[in-house]
Parts: C-alpha cells; structure tokens; sequence
C-alpha cells in the first residue's frame, strides 16, 4: 500500500511538473456601437454594429534546450446577434515552433504587412468597424494555408515573411514585413504580391509627451480591382491624451488610379475615447468617406457613432 501511495505520488508530481512547462491564455474583445449613418444620397438610418469582436485561446509549452511549441486560435463574431464569423476560426488558427533562431508558423493568420503599417496607425478604435481605413490596399490579403517566419527582437528590428499556398488557377501569395521599435520611435514596412496585384507600405509613429503622431505610405497595382492600374494613398493620424481622456484625429487621401478616372477619395474621422479602466473604455466618433464618381470604395458615407470596448 505504502509503495502505491508513493509510486502515486511520484506520478503526480512529474504530473505537475509537466504541466508547470505548459500556458493557455484565454482572451478577446467585445466591441459594440450605435449609429447614425447615411450612405449615398439615401435616408439617414440607425444601428447596432458589431466592431471586430473576438475570442481566443494561445499556449505555450517548454520543450527544453530553448525550444517551444505554440499555437492560437482566434474566432470572429458578431455580439450583435452572436452569430459566428465566416469561418469559425477564421481570425487565426496556426501552430507555431520558436527558439533563439525565431519562430516558424503554419496555418492561418492575417497578414502582417497589414499590421506593420495601416493598423499600426489606426489608433482609435484599432481600425474596426465604420471608421476602419476604406482606402489601404488590402488585396493581396491571403491569410489561409500559410508558412511563416519570424525573426527574433534584435536592437528594436523585427522582420516577418510567409508565403500562402495557391491553387488550380491561384498563384501562391507572398508577405514581407518589418519593424522597428526603440523608444519613442516605432517604423515599419510592408509588402505583399500575387501576380500581378501588389502593394507596398512604409509607417512612421513618434511618441512626444501626451501627444502621438503616425503616418503612412501605401503604393499599389491593381487591389481593387484587375486593370485598375497604380495608386498612391497616404494616411495621416493624430492623438492626444490626458488623464483617461483621449482625442483622434485621423485623414486619408488615395489618389486616383491610372487607368480609373474620377476614382481619387478621401477619408477622415475625428474620435474621443474615455477609458474606464485598462480594459474598457467609452468612445464616439464622425467617420466620412468622400469617394469618386467611380465610386471605387462604395460611395460617399458617413457615421456618427457611440460605443463600448472591453477587452478581457
């Protein structure tokens, strides 16, 4: 009996030991708001949106000699109505090795050249919902059947590459991107290509007292649509903050492309957000988008919006 109770015991505690190399974090977002929106010259009307609300698990486990496994799975829904998102992870979903040499991943995740440079800058509401950036070269955005890597911190530098996997008719997809961070300073670029559709973004942030100020550069072919041609974009944004009171200033200007005529627009919104705590906070918002007779991004539109953000 003795000889079971202590060979119990053993297992228990190399139990315990195993599962001390082991972390599963749980977290996400729900973000809500209410609206008055017009779109085109039609009636102004009144909702309840969803802003890009999230669940998600990510862990850890010491393999031992520096090495570790990962994964994250993160799911999109509508807190709206609680409906599930497209896919039901479609947000992310990879298994991931690290050591000193970086981190190797495989499966599904959103581009990072996107968040190296225009959610970056997208300070006010993390660029979701009707005042997200309508004029940033999203396409190509492969985010399925990826293998990536990236490099470990060194002095303040970050790079990341992965490529997506194609298809009958498909070619594959490439995304490169790198950061900066020391300090006050935070830079980064992004570029992404399938055929012939490609965009490339440079993205400047500096922090000055209670001041923050980020920009960026996006050049493109043909993202919104096959024969559109060229395009420059730039987007400029602002915050000032004091005590738990925040105020957002952000503008954005695409250019015309070269084979759309009338298909210049220009996007601005003007935000203050009030946070509670560290994980929620109240905000409103005027967000409008004046397109082109083209009407590339949909046509002209704008929003006045409260809402509510908590983070857990």
């Amino acid at each position: 009996m003795k000889k079971q109770f202590a060979l119990g015991l053993l297992a228990a505690v190399a139990a315990s030991g195993a599962f001390a190399q082991s972390s599963v974090t749980i977290y996400g977002r729900l973000n809500v708001t209410v609206e008055s929106s017009k779109y085109l010259e039609g009636d102004r009307q009144y909702e309840v949106n969803d802003n890009s609300s999230r669940i998600g698990f990510k862990g850890t486990e010491d393999l031992g000699g520096g090495l570790k496994a990962g994964f994250q799975i993160e799911h999109g829904f509508d807190a709206t109505t609680g409906t599930a998102g497209s896919a039901f992870w479609g947000r992310q979903s990879e298994v991931n090795l690290s050591g000193a040499f970086g981190t190797v991943r495989l499966g599904r995740w959103i581009p990072e050249s996107y968040f190296a440079t225009a959610d970056y800058i997208s300070m006010h509401n993390h660029d979701t919902g009707t005042s997200s950036d309508t004029l940033y070269a999203f396409g190509p955005f492969a985010q399925s059947n990826k293998v990536g890597y990236a490099s470990p911190v060194m002095g303040g530098f970050q790079f990341h590459a992965s490529v997506a996997e194609g298809g009958a008719g498909v070619e594959r997809t490439y995304d490169l991107a790198a950061n900066y961070d020391r300090g006050p300073l935070h830079v980064g670029a992004g570029f992404a290509k399938q055929e012939d559709v490609k965009q490339f973004a440079i993205r400047g942030l500096y922090e000055f007292g209670a001041f923050t100020v980020g920009a960026y550069y996006n050049r493109d072919t043909d993202s919104w649509g096959a024969g559109f041609g060229d395009r420059n974009t730039f987007r400029v944004s602002g915050m000032y903050a004091f005590g738990a009171n925040e105020v957002h200033l952000n503008i954005g200007r695409a250019n015309e492309y070269s084979d759309v005529a009338d298909s210049a627009a220009t996007q601005w919104t003007l935000g203050y957000n009030y946070n509670l705590s560290k994980r929620t906070k109240v905000y409103g918002y005027y967000s409008a988008v004046n397109d082109g007779d083209a009407e590339v991004y949909g046509g002209d539109r704008n929003h006045l919006a409260v809402g509510v953000r908590h983070n857990f």
